[in-house]
């Protein structure tokens, strides 16, 4: 019984989410809905500004944080797993219709298309733009992304399958199809009034920050077959390549001169000397500050010389290229 009602409790957040989505295309494309991104009563633009980015920030938050690893550790002590995800949807849906229904509109115009044909061309790839962000998650799993899967695997009582990297279509394009297809369905507008102009602005910042996190969480999972698909495919604009540094621009570690380097250099130098079984030679402490202090001071650096005795209030360092110079 109890999977039943999480099926059916999972089932109602996706038709919610299915509905929310529909509005939200009307709401900035101004088509088909009661109230769109520039309806609404007017208020001044600061008070306008100030609770519009406020309903964008609240709807960030929640977005950004129950998606976070350690925040559903938590959640699902109060929430049983397989509703996890239907939750977190719930949540999403219900404040963006927050957003829908409190939006202070700004109708000064940023520009506008006069001819109706250009004008229905831009909405028509306004709606593409939508057309892509919803496609690119059938690709991957849709009904996974938005719970269903979840709630149906408990229902018949298997488990959930482990994830698995793979980049069908779209994703071999760009990396974030679903923020490409959002972007240029907030952007591309043939009329652009300056509440428009908030939203697009501050919902692709939000989109380029959750990128980062998501990209961190990604290579977490999928380790180096996301680090490789990253370095392949382009973030947000298709077909372009990611910046590649060329080999001649690869600097060859032994040959740096910082002092990390340096230390370094003298660390693998006694890992292959012992690995060979020559035995190490050691240097004081006293020797190695004071050609550090030469070295400060602009003196030329002496090389050690590793016949010296040491002694008995001076702890010995050993060096695997004892005789190079060593200056910090």
């Amino acid at each position: 019984m109890d999977r039943l009602i999480a099926f059916l409790y999972g089932l109602a957040c996706y038709v919610i989410f299915f509905f929310t989505m529909l509005y939200a295309v009307g709401f900035v494309s101004g088509v088909a809905v009661p109230k769109t991104i520039d309806t609404g009563a007017s208020v001044p633009t600061v008070e306008a500004s100030a609770v519009d980015l406020l309903l964008i920030f609240v709807f960030a938050i929640q977005h950004s944080v129950m998606a976070r690893r350690h925040f559903k550790q938590w959640w699902t002590k109060f929430v049983p797993a397989a509703v996890e995800r239907s939750t977190y949807v719930l949540f999403s849906s219900l404040i963006l219709a927050l957003l829908f229904w409190q939006w202070r509109p700004m109708p000064a115009q940023v520009w506008q298309i006069a001819d109706p044909q250009i004008a229905a061309a831009v909405t028509g790839l306004s709606i593409f733009g939508w057309m892509i962000a919803r496609a690119s998650t059938f690709l991957v799993n849709h009904f996974e992304l938005f719970g269903l899967h979840q709630v149906g695997a408990n229902l018949i009582g298997r488990e959930a399958p482990a994830q698995r990297f793979h980049a069908p279509v779209l994703y071999k394009m760009v990396r974030h199809p679903t923020y490409l297809g959002l972007t240029i369905a907030f952007w591309v507008a043939p009329t652009m009034t300056i509440g428009h102009l908030l939203f697009a602005a501050a919902t692709t910042a939000y989109i380029l920050v959750g990128i980062v996190f998501e990209e961190r969480y990604l290579v977490d999972v999928f380790g180096e077959n996301y680090r490789s698909y990253r370095d392949r495919v382009s973030m947000l604009v298709p077909w372009s390549r990611p910046e590649q540094v060329a080999p001649s621009q690869i600097i060859d570690p032994t040959q740096r001169t910082t002092p990390g380097s340096i230390i370094m250099k003298c660390l693998r130098n006694v890992q292959d000397k012992k690995k060979a079984g020559i035995p190490q030679q050691e240097f004081t402490e006293d020797q190695f500050l004071s050609n550090s202090l030469r070295s400060r001071r602009g003196l030329p650096s002496f090389k050690f010389s590793c016949a010296g005795p040491k002694t008995p209030n001076s702890s010995a360092v050993s060096s695997g290229i004892c005789g190079d110079q060593l200056a910090l």
